[in-house]
């Protein structure tokens, strides 16, 4: 499946799932066990390999860091868990209404010229 997607663009896709467990610890100074952690509450739901082992994206290993600086300043997983879930989605809806403010600009703009 994968190997039918060229290797420079595996390594350009933040959502392809590059890591191990290991490795995604190691590179988060955290323990696998908090990556089950995330992942039981629904924070980030890790790809699996052929194998079955938990494989994460770049974009997972993010989510990850801001969960784990959360719960390093003592706030309880869930808590991060939640706290990291609303501000994602108040950063989409930010876009969004960006992207619709931008959009109604445009055409207030091209229709008063006429």
């Amino acid at each position: 499946m994968t190997s039918d997607i060229p290797l420079n663009d595996r390594l350009d896709d933040d959502d392809y799932p590059a890591y191990t467990m290991g490795r995604a610890a190691e590179m988060l100074g955290t323990t696998p066990a908090f990556l089950r952690a995330i992942g039981e509450a629904r924070l980030i739901t890790p790809l699996r390999s052929e194998g079955g082992h938990r494989r994460y994206s770049r974009y997972q290993l993010r989510i990850a860091a801001r969960a784990r600086e959360l719960v390093d300043k003592g706030t309880p997983i869930e808590a991060a868990c939640r706290i990291v879930i609303l501000e994602d989605q108040l950063e989409e809806a930010q876009r969004i209404n960006a992207e619709h403010r931008r959009t109604a600009s445009e055409s207030a703009g091209s229709s008063g010229s006429g």
